[in-house]
């Protein structure tokens, strides 16, 4: 029998690495009886790291789905990775997702990768719920987390319960809508607890919490205010009913806290999903392009609308070739409708609809509105493309994935192993937008990029594994980039015969520079409407050819702009072929003259060390040319936040472990790209021309 949309919840567990999603994930299934034995991450049992990789690092690498059932309600869950390397498994599970739960770790708070997971949520505008994990840790400090999350995030956090004790003293939860203790009972794996009156102790707390809940919720829930100024009771089912709206309408940050790996705080956490977090007919209806119309249109969330979904994740499968991740936004799909995807213009059929339980999966006949399902037999279909009704055409947003900063050169072995490379690298940039292949022009070897080391450790051990190929990998070397620090102008004409015909385009261009992330952009400010068309879209396509090889050392170019001033051509012997080559000789000209500079990815580190190792490690860092933005304090221990050139962070794992004596941790990510200084890029360019 099929849910009701209104008891539906499509959400995401996302975090920090660490932090406990996976553990809470496998609570959550063990509550609601979709397991029968808590797995482990430690012991690589946890039932949502299903791939080899995952279980035997210890960490979550792909979004895992799947479906469980609590007081009534279908809870969609996708497991999210909390390493910076696979921040693309985030992004695309949150832009199809309803709401969210953020793990944040008692003792560490809000932490880097817990900073980008929350600006993904923010982008998309996902509701959330927070849940401070790990409180029977050695220097949890619940209040510590939830300023962190008002410094670092922003966010307005406000407790529904909170932890009775820290640390070793950690004994329940004061559940402050409802007034009770909960106590868990450790032999029952936490399933059975009991309810009481809240311990003298800590009644003061709770009454500043709970005068804080409502104070909060009173700024935009008027029965809540009503009821305190007539000194009425305020219910729990009063309090539950604004606090949701709170969420919906992201103005507020419910928390909840415990211990997942003690089974402590986990079904109060199932109860606010419910409670709290939206379903999907608490979403807006989703606005789109009309691809015939050229202008916005919207699909409401209805089983009787015409269908359209959203291909959000595509996963290589040994039963079924590909599997595709779809988010049903309207109607519904099933295996007799064809689906037209207006990227290919092609239409795509079903043959199968899964509801997935991690690695395993439940066939179904149909899916409707709100639904997340995974699908087989659709072909040339990509991540972000939309699938909708062919007579009723719409395109959603697509996505819009980071760059690689780090690559790596890769051979087969033997001839043998060509093909099965080249077909293993194609089915793995398939699924992975942030992983990409190419060929170096002047060496002929193939060159694989991606996120980071890890990123590129896992997907080479992928390829020898599961699609069995012998591979020769070199040193990750850095992603460099190329741009422009100026504004120039150039023309190029190509006036030459071709066998009996005569081909001629003349084009004026000019290139200027961008700021760091706004990317490419082509401007057409040639106004002769005599112009053809074609002419100017093999302009635009010249151009975009030059993109790959800056004119330095053949780095792509990042942050450029581009703008088409004047063209000639003759109605004879005028081609697009012409005008190709002539606009991708004049903008390279034009970049040659812009005073052109090679950038170096840069990355944002944090590094939590003991206070008697500090001097240490800044000096290690300041040697890697690190800029030291924030020192800070937590506990015993020193923070410090610097940017530090991507090339003198390889090894730093090994280094500061051995300064350390191991006590001292590190987390990466990507910032930006920055100028390489010149005596950096005067070195680098003679290991370039083997000077």
């Amino acid at each position: 029998m099929r849910t009701p949309l209104s008891k539906i919840r499509n959400i995401g567990i996302m975090a920090h690495i660490d932090a406990g999603k996976t553990t809470t994930t496998e609570r959550i299934l063990f509550y609601a009886k979709k397991i029968h034995r808590m797995g482990e991450v430690n012991d690589g049992s946890a039932t949502m790291d299903w791939m080899e990789q995952e279980r035997e690092r210890g960490i979550t690498i792909t979004d895992a789905a799947t479906t469980c059932f609590w007081k009534d309600h279908q809870i969609n869950i996708i497991d999210t990775p909390g390493h910076v390397d696979f921040t693309i498994e985030v992004e695309r599970a949150l832009r199809v997702l309803d709401g969210a739960v953020a793990v944040f770790c008692a003792v560490g708070g809000v932490e880097p990768q817990s900073e980008t997971v929350w600006k993904q949520a923010e982008k998309y505008q996902v509701p959330r719920i927070a849940f401070v994990n790990k409180m029977d840790r050695v220097g949890a400090d619940f209040e510590g987390a939830l300023e962190s999350m008002v410094e670092k995030l922003g966010a307005r956090p406000i407790c529904v319960n909170f932890p009775a004790g820290e640390g070793d003293e950690f004994s329940g939860i004061i559940d402050v809508v409802r007034g009770v203790f909960i106590k868990y009972d450790p032999e029952s794996y936490g399933e059975v607890f009991e309810e009481s009156e809240i311990p003298g102790t800590f009644r003061e707390e709770f009454d500043r919490r709970r005068s804080e809940l409502i104070e909060m919720v009173g700024e935009f829930d008027e029965a809540v205010i009503e009821a305190f100024l007539e000194d009425k009771s305020i219910t729990p089912e009063l309090l539950k009913a604004a606090i949701r709206r709170g969420v919906i309408e992201r103005k507020i940050l419910p928390v909840l806290a415990g211990s997942s790996l003690r089974n402590a705080g986990v079904q109060p956490l199932m109860d606010a999903i419910v409670d709290y977090l939206p379903a999907p007919t608490d979403i807006p209806s989703v606005e789109g392009l009309d691809p015939e119309k050229n202008k916005p249109t919207r699909r409401e969330l209805k089983p009787e609308a015409p269908t359209s979904a959203l291909a959000f994740k595509i996963a290589t499968d040994k039963f079924v070739d590909k599997l595709i991740f779809l988010r049903v936004y309207s109607g519904h799909i099933d295996k007799k409708i064809g689906l037209l995807d207006p990227r290919t213009g092609k239409r795509e059929r079903i043959s199968r609809i899964f509801q997935m339980h991690s690695d395993r999966r439940e066939q179904l006949e149909e899916a409707f509105a709100g639904d997340v399902v995974a699908v087989a037999g659709l072909r040339d279909v990509k991540t972000g493309d939309t699938l909708c009704d062919p007579h009723h055409p719409i395109v959603y947003e697509p996505m819009t994935f980071p760059e690689p900063v780090i690559f790596v050169a890769i051979e087969p072995k033997s001839a043998g192993d060509s093909k099965k490379l080249a077909e293993s690298l194609a089915r793995l940039e398939e699924e992975d937008p942030t992983f990409k292949v190419r060929e170096d022009k002047e060496t002929g070897q193939t060159v694989i990029s991606g996120m980071g080391e890890l990123h590129l450790e896992i997907l080479v051990d992928r390829m020898i594994r599961e699609f069995g190929v012998a591979a020769d990998v070199g040193n990750p070397q850095v992603a460099f980039r190329e741009t422009i620090l100026e504004s120039k102008k150039a023309e190029h004409t190509v006036d030459r015969s071709l066998g009996d015909s005569v081909q001629f385009a003349s084009v004026e261009l000019r290139c200027f520079p961008r700021e760091r992330k706004e990317g490419f952009i082509f401007t057409d400010s040639f106004e002769d409407k005599l112009f053809p068309a074609e002419f100017r879209r093999a302009i635009e396509a010249g151009i975009r050819d030059t993109l790959e090889s800056g004119p330095i050392a053949g780095y792509p170019l990042l942050d450029v702009g581009s703008e088409l001033l004047s063209a000639r051509w003759s109605e004879d012997s005028s081609t697009a072929m012409a005008f190709r080559v002539a606009a991708a000789t004049a903008f390279t000209k034009a970049l040659n003259l812009a005073c052109p500079i090679l950038l170096e990815p840069v990355m944002a580190v944090e590094v939590v060390v003991p206070e008697n190792y500090f001097g240490e490690i800044l000096n290690d860092l300041a040697i890697r040319s690190a800029h030291i933005e924030n020192v800070g304090d937590r506990k015993n221990d020193k923070i410090i936040e610097a940017t530090v050139p991507l090339a003198e962070m390889f090894g730093y794992s090994t280094a500061l472990r051995n300064l350390s004596q191991g006590r001292a941790t590190y987390t990466m990510q990507f910032s930006t790209y920055r100028r390489l200084p010149g005596q950096r890029e005067k070195a680098l360019l003679e290991r370039i021309r083997g000077i």
